[in-house]
């Protein structure tokens, strides 16, 4: 191990030439300086190449076939000036590349707005890339409803950092989530630990839009049902009515949520309305689960508490009591046990 391997300095560094390669070489100039490529061996006919290609065999004008040695103390010095050109070319080039392709860009930003205040964004990856690209500064306020069941966890593990810097950097953050979020313990994780840090969380379980509002100067909602088209709206005014007549009337009836384990009754007892009319309705366990956000591990443990409180042991008597217990019966007889 020489010095500078001792020292720590570049001790993975990638090798100008390949172990053969160097052996190649090395038994080049032990003999006569002269070598050929040899057909009959693929490795060495690979590592021949390689001495060729860097520039340390050469052809010997005077034998043709033959490639002579070339010094490689020179060799590496031409070279090293010459990529030492091409990386302040390349840096250069970098630093150079955002002015030169700012007309672009400003002329991709604006495409579709012809001055209006509304931009329609077609395509999820782009949908999203532009707000990140409208977050990129670090927003002051960021208002969100996410409508839906839980979003998967490397989603929201792949965010936490990002939502942390933009914490410290003094953002005011709240976000509306569905109420069934609150089963989803990845969910219950990431809200926890964000609301430690500042950011406001709460749930509602109410129907309701996708709504993003950054810096109350971007609003983005969505224009197609199957989220492939978004509306990036710039008009000051529409964009005031979306926080105080949609953003701050649904946070206000919405339920203050931390990431506790423990749900509030008044979560409970909406959620399981909306479970009894979705069985009214013959819709199957799967469906419903999938509907609500919620497992189908979830949804058997409010069915069986919903089974204990009607004092019930079945499915089937639970539905024939929950029907009878609708609207349009005059009676509503005790629970029958089997």
């Amino acid at each position: 191990m020489n010095g500078r391997e001792q020292a720590g300095i570049m001790p993975d560094r990638p090798r100008a030439l390949s172990a053969n390669a160097r052996a190649l070489y090395l038994a080049t100039i032990e003999g006569n300086g002269k070598a050929a490529r040899r057909e009959d061996s693929p490795q060495e006919a690979a590592s021949f190449d390689e001495l060729v290609t860097l520039g340390l065999l050469v052809p010997d004008m005077d034998e043709p076939g033959l490639y002579a040695a070339v010094d490689p103390a020179q060799l590496s010095n031409r070279m090293s000036l010459t990529w030492q050109r091409q990386a302040l070319d390349l840096l250069t080039r970098a630093v150079a590349l955002p002015a030169d392709l700012g007309d672009l860009a400003e002329a991709f930003h604006s495409r579709g707005q012809e001055g209006g205040p509304i931009e329609y964004v077609r395509g999820k990856a782009l949908i999203n890339q532009r707000i990140l690209q409208a977050q990129a500064d670090g927003p002051d306020e960021a208002l969100a409803m996410q409508p839906g069941g839980p979003r998967p966890p490397e989603v929201l593990a792949a965010g936490l950092d990002y939502d942390f810097a933009r914490l410290k950097m003094g953002a005011s953050m709240r976000t509306i989530y569905h109420a069934s979020t609150r089963y989803h313990q990845p969910t219950r994780d990431y809200v926890a630990t964000l609301s430690a840090a500042g950011w406001q969380f709460r749930t509602l379980d109410e129907p309701y839009t996708r709504l993003i509002i950054i810096d109350r100067r971007l609003a983005v909602i969505p224009a197609a049902d199957d989220m492939d088209l978004a509306a990036f709206i710039h008009d000051q005014y529409v964009i005031e009515y979306l926080v105080e007549e949609v953003f701050e009337r649904n946070w206000s009836r919405a339920l203050e949520f931390d990431g506790a384990t423990t749900v509030p009754q008044q979560v409970v007892s909406r959620l399981r309305q909306t479970i009894i009319d979705l069985l009214l309705a013959g819709t199957n366990h799967r469906v419903i689960a999938r509907r609500l956000g919620i497992s189908e591990r979830t949804l058997a443990r409010h069915l069986a508490e919903m089974r204990e409180d009607y004092n019930v042991e079945s499915l089937f008597q639970l539905g024939y009591v929950l029907g009878r217990a609708t609207p349009g019966h005059d009676e509503q007889p005790e629970a029958t046990e089997s």
